[in-house]
C-alpha cells in the first residue's frame, strides 16, 4: 500500500479525481440556488397584489392598502413579453363573460334623425271673425255654440238697430228725388252698402217703401265655430266680434325643435309623423317654414308642416310626434361607430380599440366626435377606416384596465405605482410624492348614483338628460321613464348629486332633492305635464 502511494502517477491521478468531485459539489449547488433563485424571482414577477378600491397600489406580496386598509387581491398580469404593456389583455372566457362584443368601424354617409313633439293647429291664414257692421241690439241667435259648421252666406243672428231704421227713411226719401238729386240718393244707398245690406235688399226697400227693423249678420266664409262671442239680448258695436270662424280643410302641425336641432332642419325636409289620437297611421309632410325667432321662455323654435284636411280628421291640438332624417353632407364618407362604444368623463369620448391577433386584447384611445345620429356618432378623429372596437362590453373592459393600473376612462396616463420597497433602484419615488399621487388618483373615483326626476315623455327625457351632462363632472345621465329613475355617474371632485339635481329642477323637473318652480313647470309643452312629486 506504501509502495502504491509512493507511485507518482497514483498520487496525480488521485489529486485530479478529488479537485473534480470539489469542482462538480460546488458549481452544482451554485447552479441549483441560481435556478432556484430565477424560478422564485420569476414567480415574484408573475405576483401582483392590488386594492379592488385603489388599482394604483401594485405590492409584490399580499397585505393590506394602505389607503383604505382592505386586503389585497392578487391581480393575474396576462400577455407574453411582447404585448403592448399599455393595452388591457383579457381571457377569452372572461371577454365572454363580460359580453365583450366588437364591430369593425366603417364610412357611411350619416343621416341624423331627429324626433320633433308638437300639435295640431287651425291655419292662420283660413281663421276669420265675423263682425256685426252696425250698432244694434241682437235679437236672435241662429248659432248657438261652437263647433258648429257653417257655410259661406249662412245667416247666423238677426240684429234690431235704430241706425238701420233712419237710414232706410232716408234712402226712402232720397229715391223720391233722385232724378233731381242724385248725389243725395247715393250717399244714402251707400250708407246702406257699408252695412253689408245687399242690392236686392235696397231695391225692395225702395220699392215697397217699408223699413226693416232688423238686419241679417250673414257668414263670409266657409268653416268651423270656434268660439261665440255674444248671446241674445246683447248690444253690439259696429266692429264688434259677434263669432270667430275657422277653416279646418286645411290645418298647421306646428313642432318644437331646440337650438341644438336647428342647424339639421331646413326648409323642404320630408317630416313622417304620427298623431297619439291615430295610432297605426302615419302621415308626411314638407317643412314649410322655420321660426326665425326662438321662443325666450321654453327656447324653442316652431317648425311649420303644412297639410290638407278632408274630412277633418285632423283636429286642432291633437299631439303630434315626427321623425326628420337630415343628411349631413359635410361629414359625408365620415367613420359613424355605435353609441354604446364611447365612454365619456368631461371633455373626452374614449374608445377600446381591439390589437391585431386573435386574443382579446384592447388598448384606450381619445377620439373627437361630430354630431350624434340617433343611435350612434360621427367621428370626426381618432380613428380608421377598418379598425375593430369594443361595441358592448365597454365598461368591463375598463374596469379591468382599472384594475391593472393601465391607462383607463377614469386615469389617462394609467396607474402603475407601486408602494413596494426597491432598494436596489437609484429612482424610486418618495413616499411624500407617492402620497400626494395616491391622494390625487382616489380623489377622482367617480361616482354613480341613481336620484328621482318625474318625468313624462321622450322630451322629458331628452330635456332631463342634456340638464344633467350640462353640469360639469357629470360622465353619464341616463332617464327611464318606467323607473322616473336617473342613473348618474359624475366626478366627486367636481360636482355633487345636489348641484345635478337643481339643474334638473331649472329646466322644471321635479326631483327628490328639488322641486321645479310653478312658472318654470307651466312653461312645458302639453305632452311634459308630469304628476308632479310631493
Amino acid at each position: 500500500m506504501k509502495k502504491i502511494f509512493s507511485n507518482q502517477y497514483f498520487r496525480y491521478s488521485l489529486f485530479l479525481i478529488v479537485g473534480l468531485l470539489i469542482g462538480w459539489a460546488v458549481f452544482h449547488s451554485s447552479g441549483k440556488n441560481e435556478k432556484e433563485n430565477n424560478h422564485q424571482v420569476q414567480e415574484s414577477k408573475a405576483e401582483v397584489w392590488t386594492c379592488s378600491m385603489h388599482p394604483q397600489i401594485r405590492m409584490d406580496k399580499p397585505g393590506k392598502c394602505p389607503i383604505c386598509a382592505m386586503d389585497l387581491i392578487l391581480l393575474n398580469q396576462s400577455g407574453g413579453a411582447t404585448s403592448d404593456p399599455m393595452a388591457i389583455h383579457l381571457t377569452k372566457e372572461a371577454a365572454q363573460l363580460a359580453n365583450v362584443l366588437t364591430t369593425v368601424v366603417g364610412r357611411q354617409n350619416p343621416v341624423k334623425e331627429l324626433r320633433l313633439y308638437g300639435k295640431v293647429q287651425a291655419d292662420e291664414r283660413l281663421r276669420q271673425n265675423q263682425v256685426s257692421h252696425l250698432s244694434g241690439r241682437i235679437e236672435k241667435l241662429l248659432v248657438n255654440f261652437t263647433g258648429e259648421p257653417i257655410q259661406k252666406g249662412q245667416k247666423l243672428a238677426v240684429v234690431y238697430s235704430p241706425e238701420l231704421v233712419t237710414a232706410q227713411q232716408e234712402l226712402i226719401e232720397a229715391s223720391k228725388t233722385k232724378q233731381a238729386q242724385p248725389a243725395i240718393y247715393e250717399a244714402a244707398k251707400e250708407r246702406l252698402l257699408q252695412w253689408k245690406l245687399t242690392e236686392a235688399q235696397i231695391s225692395d226697400i225702395e220699392g215697397s217703401g217699408n223699413v226693416r227693423a232688423n238686419v241679417d249678420v250673414v257668414s263670409n266664409s266657409n268653416g268651423i265655430v270656434t268660439a261665440r262671442r255674444v248671446n241674445s239680448g246683447d248690444y253690439v258695436n259696429q266692429g264688434s266680434v259677434l263669432f270667430e270662424i275657422s277653416d279646418l280643410s286645411r290645418v298647421w302641425v306646428l313642432f318644437d325643435a331646440y337650438e341644438s336641432d336647428l342647424p339639421f332642419l331646413k326648409q323642404g325636409d320630408k317630416i313622417d309623423f304620427t298623431l297619439l289620437a291615430l295610432p297605426g297611421t302615419s302621415y308626411s309632410g314638407t317643412v314649410r317654414f322655420i321660426d326665425p325667432v326662438i321662443d325666450p321662455t321654453n327656447r324653442v323654435a316652431k317648425i311649420r308642416v303644412e297639410m290638407s284636411n278632408p274630412g277633418a280628421k285632423l283636429k286642432p291640438e291633437m299631439f303630434a310626434t315626427g321623425i326628420v332624417k337630415s343628411n349631413l353632407e359635410e361629414f359625408k364618407d365620415k367613420l359613424v361607430i355605435p353609441r354604446s362604444a364611447v365612454l365619456w368623463t368631461g371633455k373626452r369620448s374614449i374608445v377600446y380599440v381591439k390589437q391585431a391577433g386573435e386574443e382579446p386584447v384592447f388598448k384606450i384611445r381619445e377620439i373627437e366626435l361630430g354630431p350624434q345620429l340617433g343611435y350612434s356618432y360621427v367621428v370626426t378623429d381618432g380613428l380608421t377606416d377598418g379598425e375593430e372596437i369594443v361595441t358592448e362590453g365597454a365598461f368591463s373592459v375598463d374596469a379591468a384596465a382599472q384594475l391593472e393600473g393601465k391607462p383607463s376612462m377614469m386615469n389617462p396616463l394609467g396607474g402603475m405605482v407601486s408602494i413596494g420597497h426597491n432598494h436596489n433602484s437609484g429612482d424610486a419615488v418618495s413616499e411624500e410624492e407617492h402620497s400626494s399621487h395616491q391622494n390625487q388618483q382616489s380623489s377622482e373615483t367617480e361616482v354613480h348614483e341613481m336620484l328621482k326626476v318625474a318625468g313624462k315623455c321622450d322630451l322629458c327625457k331628452e330635456r332631463i338628460e342634456t340638464a344633467a351632462k350640462s353640469v360639469a363632472g357629470v360622465t353619464k345621465a341616463e332617464w327611464r321613464a318606467e323607473t322616473q329613475q336617473l342613473h348618474l355617474s359624475f366626478l366627486s371632485t367636481k360636482t355633487t348629486v345636489d348641484q345635478v339635481a337643481k339643474a334638473i329642477a331649472a329646466v322644471g323637473h321635479d326631483t327628490e332633492k328639488f322641486k321645479a318652480s310653478d312658472s318654470v313647470y307651466k312653461t312645458l309643452p302639453e305632452c311634459c305635464l308630469y304628476n308632479r312629486l310631493k
